[in-house]
């Protein structure tokens, strides 16, 4: 399998597999947000049914009070008949029972005055609390105060005596109970409110009964806690609480802080791990760049010293058969090779190092390189030569430049299997200059059009698979240009464009010293990734 698509299932693999893990990881954290919103929510539910529980117990107290205090007047209006028939003596009737039912009331506090509203009797009443008592109208003012309640008692004909009383002493002490209870009730329910914030209003969801966890601040403001409310409403479902059966209030709530920051925490663990892992990649990926590029420096120095010797010799050679007077022609012909040798060293010597771009005419350097490649090929290869009469001016490295041009047409003579027409176009525009490179071959699969520049790519049995990776490596890094496929269809043919910047002194001036600083910091990179 070609090394390109084992890299892509690779790579699509470990996307599946980061998708994957994103997945059970928001699975997972949803879950645990799910599991941690229902204890929330139980919470509150016992929280409100303790508050139900609680409110039924002080409405029972309050109905047992309501009993006794409605007994305690039914008691009072019991001594009243029993004074009255004490006042109206009937000389048949057995009057120790009124006696003794007046004499057994030792709880109720009771002053019975006359007509002019003198005190006459007391029950159950400090008298010292009485004495200072001396005008009926400060007994009034003492009745008021006190909350003393009146009967009016019929005595003789139209006169009448009046029975005041008020609650007794143990009732007191059961009703300053009572206030307790309910005190500490409402207490205990604001202590014990769960952590989150929380409204109890009534059954018209509008007036509020109890808060917690609400800003103070604005709980006066009708339309802020109408607002809230709505929001509760509308994140959870009210808890009803009911009282008596016929009576009910409301708990609003929201969520915790912690459960909404949870519920955000997998979006940013998501994003920061996309990140972590984009980070990785571009590392990763630039250092097997530098890697690469590393391979290919100490390969092609290499090359060039391999080729510096037999050169030397060659060179030689040629002066000794010019002395021996062999054909000129043979001569000459073996010199331009020798001369095409020390181009290709000079090729290899380049790469690794920052190239002198030198302001060239493009049409002058494509047709010298096109001329001479054209005798080194078949003649069923044609070529359509379209290039500007006039020149066209660009900073180039002259002798990588034909190495390009050189692997383009290597290309097209191959996929055309040596019978074809190779085209080559020039065009331009305000800013660029464009080199295309056409042939009639096989075309490309467009599975292998996103690989063709990588790397070990090749479809010949005994390529390297170096040719255009060598070529986009040229352009793009030492040209600040683009090499890229314009047009391919398979069995109608390439083309391959070359996208340079014209010359001008003003871009040659700023983008050289550019140039020159990153492939410093590339080298650099390179010797600490050797170590």
């Amino acid at each position: 399998m070609n090394i390109h698509f084992r890299k892509r299932r690779w790579n699509l693999t470990l996307i599946v597999v980061v998708i994957i893990t994103f997945l059970l990881m928001v699975w997972y954290s949803n879950s645990l947000m799910d599991k941690i919103a229902r204890d929330e929510r139980n919470k509150i539910v016992i929280w409100a049914d303790a508050i139900q529980r609680r409110a039924e117990v002080v409405a029972l107290t309050n109905d047992f009070f309501r009993e006794i205090a409605a007994e305690e007047e039914r008691h009072a209006n019991h001594i009243a008949k029993a004074i009255e028939k004490l006042s109206n003596p009937n000389t048949d009737e057995d009057l120790s029972f009124y006696v003794d039912y007046v004499a057994d009331n030792t709880t109720i506090p009771c002053i019975l005055v006359d007509e002019k509203n003198r005190i006459t009797s007391t029950r159950n009443i400090d008298s010292s609390a009485l004495q200072h008592i001396d005008t009926p109208e400060e007994l009034e003012k003492i009745i008021i105060k006190e909350k003393y309640n009146k009967i009016a008692i019929n005595y003789h004909a139209n006169k009448y005596v009046y029975l005041y009383y008020k609650e007794s002493i143990i009732y007191t002490r059961l009703r300053e109970m009572f206030r307790d209870i309910i005190h500490n009730f409402f207490s205990e329910i604001t202590n014990n409110a769960p952590s989150l914030p929380v409204i109890v209003t009534d059954s018209s969801q509008k007036h509020i009964l109890l808060y917690s966890k609400i800003d103070t601040s604005r709980i006066t403001d009708p339309v802020y806690m109408s607002n809230l409310i709505q929001t509760m409403r509308s994140q959870n479902d009210p808890i009803q609480i009911a009282f008596n059966g016929h009576s009910y209030a409301y708990v609003f709530y929201e969520e915790s802080t912690i459960l909404k920051t949870l519920r955000v925490f997998p979006i940013i663990q998501m994003f920061l791990t996309a990140i972590f892992i984009f980070v990785a990649y571009l590392l990763f990926s630039f250092a097997r760049r530098l890697e690469q590029d590393q391979i290919w420096v100490g390969m092609s120095k290499e090359t060039a010293h391999q080729l510096g010797t037999p050169l030397s010799s060659l060179m030689a050679w040629i002066e000794i058969l010019e002395t021996e007077h062999v054909s000129p022609d043979i001569v000459k012909e073996i010199n331009k090779d020798v001369v095409r040798l020390e181009n290709i060293a000079q090729r290899f010597s380049k790469i690794g190092s920052v190239p002198k771009l030198e302001v060239e005419n493009i049409n002058s350097v494509t047709c010298e390189f096109i001329t001479y490649f054209q005798s080194r090929v078949s003649s069923d290869i044609h070529f359509n030569i379209k290039i500007p009469e006039y020149p066209l001016n660009i900073c180039i490295s002259k002798h990588l430049f034909e190495w390009v041009l050189e692997n383009l047409c290597k290309n097209a003579v191959d996929a055309m299997d040596g019978v074809g027409t190779i085209t080559v176009e020039i065009q331009e525009d305000k800013q660029w200059v464009y080199i295309d490179i056409s042939d009639t071959g096989k075309g490309i699969d467009p599975n292998y059009q996103k690989t063709i520049f990588e790397p070990g790519y090749t479809t010949k049995n005994r390529g390297w698979g170096l040719g255009l990776t060598l070529a986009r490596r040229i352009i793009d890094d030492y040209h600040n240009g683009k090499i890229e496929i314009k047009y391919s269809a398979i069995n109608k043919g390439s083309t391959f464009r070359i996208k340079l910047e014209k010359f001008n002194t003003v871009t040659k001036n700023e983008k050289t010293p550019y140039r020159n600083f990153i492939f410093n910091c590339k080298q650099h990179v390179q010797r600490i990734f050797s170590r």
